[in-house]
């Protein structure tokens, strides 16, 4: 067994593809199914439901993952604790971030960058409990959620805003003279939302179902760009986080706060509790509550 073989199989969990996965690993298809092959073998093991194409582990193929997951990251940590012990800090930060999040990721990723050049990054795009479950299963280093509901048992959070909303519209298709927008003011607008059920799409129906409002969206999607293609076109005006970056997106964009408009939640930075904990993680962790000054910002 060597740490290839942990990585193809992790891959494949995180890929559900052979193909996608041989790719990701820089290898031929056929190398990466000899090596799984060779590595059930060796383990005495069926672990992976073969048909036409990929269909899943078996019950024992589960359980091996979980340990294959571990030894990776302990394997990553080793090598980021050693660079740390020569005071860098090497390697790649896989951060999941939660869409329409009110503190823009690029400051973190510029801080990190800044001070240590040769630190890569990966970014997901993910809902609140796919990051959580992303930082259990260590597939995950850090996440930037919501801290409702968090388990302070099992992670550990970094207030790091209180997201306030405003409405971003492009100033060729709409026109607001005043500096700030009441709710009611925005019931009767075309408006692009998130999918309900993701949690800056609660915090905007709290906002209107508060005031007895009952807004019709014209436009929902999952999809981030997509609002912001949408609002672009003149289709229709989205509520956004302030603070996000987003208003820089379009030339003509123009973000106006609204009035008493915050998520339900503050956001924050997560990492798990347990071990083993990527030492690149925690480093990034505890440095972002310096270089942020460990306050909440607005």
């Amino acid at each position: 067994m060597d740490i290839k073989q942990l990585k193809f199989l992790c891959a494949l969990d995180e890929t559900r593809h052979f193909g996608q996965a041989a790719v990701r690993c820089h290898v031929t298809q056929p190398t990466l199914s000899m090596r799984l092959r060779n590595l059930e073998e060796e383990l005495g093991l069926e672990l992976v439901r073969r048909g036409q194409r990929f269909e899943g582990f078996t019950e024992a193929g589960e359980r091996v993952l979980a340990w294959a997951r571990s030894l990776l990251a302990a394997h990553d940590g080793l090598y980021a604790e050693a660079a740390a012990c020569r005071g860098q800090l090497v390697g790649t930060l896989r951060l999941g971030l939660v869409p329409l999040a009110g503190f823009d990721p690029m400051r973190l990723i510029e801080l990190f960058a800044q001070r240590h050049p040769e630190l890569r990054f990966q970014l997901y795009a993910l809902s609140s409990e796919n990051i959580l479950e992303g930082l259990a299963r260590n597939q995950l280093d850090l996440g930037l959620s919501y801290l409702d509901r968090l388990d302070r048992e099992h992670f550990e959070g970094l207030e790091l805003a209180s997201t306030r909303m405003g409405l971003l519209h492009d100033c060729r298709h709409f026109q607001f003279d005043s500096p700030s927008l009441a709710w009611e003011a925005l019931a009767d607008l075309p408006l692009g939302l998130l999918a309900t059920g993701m949690h800056f799409r609660q915090s905007i129906d709290h906002g209107f179902r508060s005031r007895g409002l009952t807004p019709q969206p014209r436009l929902e999607t999952d999809a981030v760009h997509q609002l912001l293609q949408a609002v672009e076109r003149g289709l229709c005006c989205a509520i956004m986080p302030l603070g996000s970056g987003l208003d820089a997106q379009g030339e003509h964009f123009t973000l106006t706060p609204i009035e008493d408009a915050r998520t339900l939640s503050p956001l924050g930075l997560i990492i798990r509790r347990g071990e083993p904990r990527s030492a690149l993680a925690e480093a990034c962790f505890h440095e972002a509550a310096t270089l942020l000054d460990g306050s909440p910002g607005e």
